[in-house]
């Protein structure tokens, strides 16, 4: 596996055409569920976008957001694997990747999610915690998480 984080600009054609159609795969399709996937975050001075390749291909995504994008804090959104490479850990070494790059652009500070609430369990494996009350987005239940920065150590795997 073989991650990389870059800017909106630093994307190739191709590699924006891969992550656009895994996003809308995920989100879209598989989740039936339409709604705005292009929200224009993606084209903010500041955002990171991390894609894990396997071999040519890309399998897994997220969006690294600056504070005062999406929450107060950092932020990781836009989270998916594709659904051929799921049950083989790939999730988890997203989520790990993701943190680490956001720590290296930001330095250590909170990390906020907005998680479909199904995967609270799971965000609770990377030191997330419930912050908010579940709330429908796109008609899908949500929660807010929080990664704190004195607590993540501690409950991250």
């Amino acid at each position: 596996m073989q991650w990389e984080c870059v800017t909106f600009e630093q994307l190739s054609v191709q590699q924006l055409y891969e992550m656009l159609k895994l996003r809308v795969d995920v989100f879209v399709v598989e989740q039936n569920c339409p709604y705005p996937e292009l929200d224009n975050k993606d084209l903010i001075d500041g955002v990171y976008h991390l894609i894990g390749f396997q071999k040519d291909e890309i399998i897994a995504c997220a969006r690294l957001l600056p504070d005062g994008v999406s929450y107060e804090t950092i932020s990781i959104g836009r989270i998916a694997t594709k659904q051929t490479h799921r049950g083989n850990g790939l999730g988890h070494q997203l989520m790990q990747s993701a943190i680490e790059h956001s720590q290296t652009i930001w330095g250590e500070s909170n990390i906020t999610i907005g998680a479909q609430a199904h995967l609270e369990a799971f965000y609770n494996q990377h030191g997330f915690i419930k912050s908010s009350e579940v709330y429908l987005e796109d008609d899908i239940p949500h929660i807010d998480m929080i990664r704190h920065v004195d607590e993540a150590n501690i409950s991250a795997i």
